[in-house]
């Protein structure tokens, strides 16, 4: 197995999977659809394009909660809204949720005839085709997902994310949160992208548990004793 690791990281981000209507959701971490979405736009693969949409989806995903984020709701207003029944409603008023200052570890695991796809990704986020975005078009990341490092090969998806070293020196918790697509899981998400244009997505499984935090790269270490993480 090979992994693909990237950081999602930022200021605002938020992961619906299942808004409707007047109020927006978000996920607590990072959805398949969010993430396999922004790797069709560092590849530049049209919404419509649901042939090339699938090699991406069929990749298991997997997301370690370094910071965790505060969940916050906006109001937005929209005018001259059209209602389903005919006529035109002035105001509309929609809540939507987000992540506030959260940082997620994002991992996608291929076999090895998957890896020219993982090589393709790993350099498309580096210089991506079309802007890259957290969720919605507005929360755009901190930093860049590109990670040098990110394509760790012969590694499976649970072991690279346990390993690579944690993304803040001020994680949420003592330990970090981790979820991972199983077939066995016993979370449902209904985020597995079928196609975009048409707005098709199946339910996929997941399993989460808690793991210790790896250790800090060397160069964050005297940063690390100098900020003691608040519990």
């Amino acid at each position: 197995m090979h992994t693909l690791l990237l950081r999602l990281c930022g200021p605002m981000q938020s992961w619906g999977v299942q808004s409707r209507f007047t109020v927006r959701d978000t996920g607590l971490e990072p959805s398949k659809s969010g993430v396999v979405g922004l790797l069709c736009a560092a590849l530049g693969i049209d919404r419509a394009d649901d042939a090339a949409l699938q090699p991406l989806a069929t990749l298991r995903m997997g997301i370690r909660a370094d910071r965790e984020g505060m969940l916050k709701m906006d109001y937005h207003t929209a005018q001259n809204v059209l209602k389903a029944g005919g006529g035109i409603k002035p105001t509309e008023v929609s809540r939507r949720y987000y992540l506030a200052d959260a940082c997620f570890l994002a991992g996608l695991e291929g076999e090895d005839k998957d890896l020219p796809l993982l090589q393709r990704l790993h350099a498309a986020l580096k210089n991506p085709v079309w802007p890259l975005f957290l969720g919605r078009k507005a929360f755009v990341p901190a930093e860049s997902p590109y990670l040098p490092d990110g394509l760790r090969l012969n590694t499976d998806l649970e072991t690279a994310l346990k390993t690579y070293p944690p993304l803040t020196t001020r994680p949420s918790s003592r330990q970090a949160r981790l979820v991972l697509e199983d077939s066995d899981g016993y979370l449902v998400r209904p985020d597995q992208p079928l196609s975009f244009s048409q707005r098709r997505f199946v339910p996929r499984r997941l399993t989460s548990h808690f793991m210790a935090w790896p250790a800090p790269p060397v160069e964050n270490l005297q940063s690390a004793i100098e900020n003691p993480e608040v519990p």
